[in-house]
């Protein structure tokens, strides 16, 4: 395993391993970020924060089912996984991040995301870095 990337070699075959996603799993951890974190909302989006003790961050997504069916709600998951990805580098880390949607958020486009996304960053005061235009926090 190197830069925690991992291949297997089977005989003739190479399978690749993806890295784990720094996620949020145990409701435990869901309710203290709840109950210690602050929270800011911004559109579609409500986003919890707090300190995690880690090197790194970790997200956590709460989509209800009045957004929509499994298909909205799990497209929407994927939308912020891959903002959260693409701008983790200019975060602070250390910390959880909850994103809550709300009713209409599976409707936003990604760039509307996005935007929202970044506008509660900076309300929690966790932009750091000097992002470059090709990254996500100027979309």
């Amino acid at each position: 395993m190197k830069d925690g990337v991992c291949w297997i070699i089977l005989s003739v075959t190479v399978y690749y391993c993806m890295k784990k996603f720094p996620s949020i799993k145990k409701n435990s951890e869901y309710r203290v970020v709840y109950n210690s974190g602050r929270s800011y909302a911004y559109g579609v989006l409500v986003m919890y924060c707090a300190d995690n003790g880690l090197d790194h961050n970790r997200l956590g997504i709460s989509v209800s089912k009045r957004v929509g069916n499994s298909v909205i709600r799990h497209t929407f998951c994927r939308k912020i996984r891959e903002i959260f990805r693409l701008n983790n580098k200019y975060t602070v880390q250390g910390k959880d991040i909850i994103v809550v949607a709300r009713s209409r958020a599976g409707e936003v486009p990604y760039e509307k995301l996005n935007r929202y996304y970044i506008k509660l960053l900076g309300e929690h005061g966790l932009i750091s870095g000097s992002p470059d235009r090709d990254s996500g926090i100027y979309k």
